[in-house]
């Protein structure tokens, strides 16, 4: 089968060997596995940082946000058939999306939103699910919560920004605010829900009191944590929540006693790398996130498709990423 891998770590994307066209075979199933031919890929930040920073030894498939068609089931699966369709973000201790096929456990998989394509369909898992369970699992911030309560996110017009602006405004009553430094970005944000904006580029807190906020009670930070964290610590709220997903090289909690303020992480993989008891979650909120793509409470953040699924593409979209200038998701569609 056809499949973009790197061979080698660390490699600028310009240079034409950082990410390969090759060819691999079939991948191998296990009893709860889908085989899944994949039609549309999406492409995140953990794709850019895996490649720079995770030596291999053997060629290695990136990728982890698909949709495509089930060929195959392993012997234990019990909620999905050949022929369905799907989309779901995989799991980082196995071969990613970025192949023709691949195989996937049916616990992370939900049903591709019927009336999606492919590519934006392709859009959604990984930021969906990362987005959910920073709000609902780690936040836990109640469906129809929040009221009188504002969530400040870093970063929102990003893909899991994107997301995560959509779902506080349609399922909670927080003031959402997102962070945007540019025009583009700003109106992106506005048109997915937030009731405010202000640009993370200058000094967040006297932008939140001309808004009328002297403190905000969540703050979601997506990118960049660490170049914002003293003007996070000042705007929020004592006894406020911070919860991020990005990666700083280090973080020193105890600025953070003060306020009393707790601190969160998400990482959308932690369920399906330790197999946890409740791994089928993330089958069950994508289907959610399905229901509500169709009953059009949700859209796609389909932000740019760069064509077909080759290296030549994907090394282009992954240059877009690494710039931090991306407006919702980059899509390839097709081998």
């Amino acid at each position: 089968m056809k499949a973009i891998v790197y061979t080698q770590h660390g490699l600028p994307i310009d240079d034409p060997q950082a990410l390969i066209d090759t060819e691999l075979a079939m991948p191998l199933t296990g009893p709860h596995d889908l085989l899944v031919e994949v039609h549309a890929v999406s492409v995140n930040p953990v794709d850019t940082k895996i490649r720079l920073g995770a030596a291999v030894s053997e060629p290695r498939v990136l990728g982890w946000d698909a949709s495509g068609v089930v060929r195959a089931v392993g012997s234990a699966v019990t909620m999905f058939a050949p022929g369905d369709e799907v989309f779901y973000a995989g799991s980082i201790t196995r071969p990613g999306s970025n192949s023709q096929f691949q195989a996937v456990d049916e616990r992370i998989v939900g049903r591709k939103p019927r009336n999606l394509g492919h590519a934006e369909a392709a859009a959604l898992p990984l930021t969906s699910i990362t987005a959910w369970e920073l709000l609902f699992d780690r936040l836990r911030v109640a469906e129809g919560g929040g009221e009188g309560q504002s969530l400040l996110i870093i970063g929102a017009g990003g893909g899991v920004g994107s997301i995560l602006t959509q779902l506080a405004r349609q399922l909670t009553k927080l003031t959402v605010i997102g962070s945007a430094s540019r025009d583009a970005t700003r109106e992106w944000v506005k048109k997915l829900g937030a009731h405010h904006t202000v640009d993370h580029t200058r000094p967040m807190q006297p932008q939140l009191a001309e808004l009328g906020f002297a403190n905000v009670d969540i703050v979601i930070s997506l990118t960049h944590t660490d170049h914002h964290y003293a003007d996070i610590i000042e705007a929020l709220a004592p006894q406020g929540q911070l919860a991020l997903i990005d990666d700083p090289a280090t973080l020193d909690a105890v600025p953070l006693k003060r306020k009393s303020i707790s601190l969160h992480w998400e990482l959308m993989f932690t369920r399906s790398m330790f197999g946890t008891a409740d791994m089928v979650r993330q089958h069950e909120l994508l289907n959610r996130v399905a229901a509500m793509i169709e009953d059009g409470s949700l859209t796609t953040t389909l932000g740019e498709h760069f064509g077909a699924i080759n290296a030549a593409n994907l090394r282009r979209a992954h240059a877009l990423i690494e710039s931090n200038r991306a407006i919702g998701k980059i899509v390839l569609e097709n081998f």
